[in-house]
């Protein structure tokens, strides 16, 4: 028997991230100068202006004719239905992926509303589909927090693990002094971790190489996850940094214990030896739950000689059961835009009105004949302008925001 390979042909898993909105473009901005190799880097926008400073080698203005390139307003409906509108155009951008990271801040518009149905396309293209978002600095407001919560709930219905970063916590990795400007570049500096720290693992040769099926048995269909970092120097240097990983800030009130997956990137320069990986991963192993699938990769860098950066994604908590099911299907498959009407500004007047106590009614009088009622015919709830897109609409009150799966 002969073995023929063709040699031109790339084994490697292709990656594409795409940035959606003002934060996603920021974060897929630095990721850019950050020169990371094999990954193929997207940026979605309704605002024009901030496509033509990104970077990125594919631009998509979405929402063209809806929003006339001036941006969402921060109203995540407006994102939505801008994704809709050039569902065409996503498709073709995603197709062919292995796997799409989807990053974006959430409680913005865009971001916020484009960003569930770009991961569920991506997800009915069949590929492992990673949403990493960022949760709004307290002091941007309630509304912009609410609306962030019901961005994230939407996401984790749609993509196989959402790592979420929250702006707060960020706080605590910054000093008094940092400018407004630094603070969000450490966010962005946050994300990029959490991407690279992943496509590493698959994409760059190393002391400890993981395939990509690795990391799909431990990133598929997890929810919520979180991602912790740590860097060492010194001689306990791989030691300080899987502690300082696993005790992470960014790990908010979760720790990895309660995990049923841990995917571990230790990353070194060319003084990185096996004994300090294996002293890494044993900190990790005597934290995690001990029946938790954890996997771990090594990677080179000679840019980091004398010092150990360890990345943690914990997936599979207790929420992971309330991820939405996925079954087999292509981009061709119906896409449940009931699930994408809900996104609508709040009316003050409607708060004032639910304070109230609404009165009894009076007691209807009984009818001699009782007629048998009739089903309401049921409608659409929103524009005709969001079935301007390719992929075919069906209306189901009781399904779920996936209706498809590889």
């Amino acid at each position: 028997m002969r073995l023929s390979l063709d040699a031109s042909a790339d084994p490697r898993a292709r990656i594409k991230v795409i940035g959606i909105g003002g934060g996603g473009g920021n974060a897929v901005e630095q990721m850019v100068g950050a020169g990371i190799e094999g990954v193929e880097f997207i940026v979605a926008n309704t605002d024009t202006q901030a496509l033509a400073r990104s970077s990125a080698p594919l631009r998509l203005q979405i929402g063209a004719k809806l929003t006339k390139g001036l941006g969402a307003g921060a109203d995540p409906n407006v994102g939505r239905r801008a994704a809709l509108e050039d569902t065409g155009e996503l498709i073709t951008a995603l197709d062919g992926a292995d796997m799409v990271f989807v990053t974006a801040g959430l409680g913005g518009g865009t971001g916020t509303g484009a960003a569930p149905v770009i991961a569920n396309l991506a997800t009915e293209l069949g590929a492992l589909t990673v949403a990493v978002v960022t949760k709004p600095f307290a002091f941007e407001g309630k509304q912009r927090a609410a609306q962030a919560a019901r961005g994230l709930d939407d996401l984790r219905r749609c993509v196989d693990t959402v790592i979420t970063i929250p702006n707060e916590r960020v706080l605590s990795m910054i000093d008094r002094r940092t400018s407004l400007t630094q603070a969000f570049a450490t966010v962005d500096e946050v994300l990029l971790q959490a991407i690279h720290g992943i496509s590493d693992l698959v994409l760059v040769p190393g002391l400890i190489n993981l395939d990509f099926a690795d990391v799909t048995t431990i990133m598929s269909r997890m929810g919520l996850a979180i991602m912790g970092t740590g860097v060492g120097r010194g001689d306990t240097r791989a030691i300080d940094a899987a502690k300082s990983a696993i005790s992470s800030p960014l790990l908010e009130d979760v720790s990895v214990d309660g995990a049923q997956g841990v995917l571990v990137n230790v990353t070194g320069g060319d003084d990185l030896t096996m004994i300090e990986v294996s002293e890494a991963a044993s900190v990790i192993q005597q934290a995690a739950y001990e029946d938790a699938n954890i996997i771990f990769g090594a990677v080179v860098d000679p840019h980091m000689e004398g010092e150990v950066k360890i990345t943690v994604i914990a997936t599979g908590f207790n929420d992971a059961a309330e991820a939405a099911v996925k079954v087999s299907g292509t981009a061709q498959t119906p896409v449940d835009l009931e699930a994408y009407s809900g996104w609508r500004r709040p009316d003050p007047g409607e708060e004032e009105a639910a304070a109230e106590p609404a009165p009894e009614p009076a007691p209807e009088p009984v009818a001699d004949v009782v007629e048998e009622s009739q089903p309401e015919e049921s409608s659409a709830a929103y524009d005709a302008d969001d079935q301007e897109f390719d992929v075919d609409i069906a209306i189901d009150e009781d399904a779920p925001l996936i209706r498809a799966r590889r």
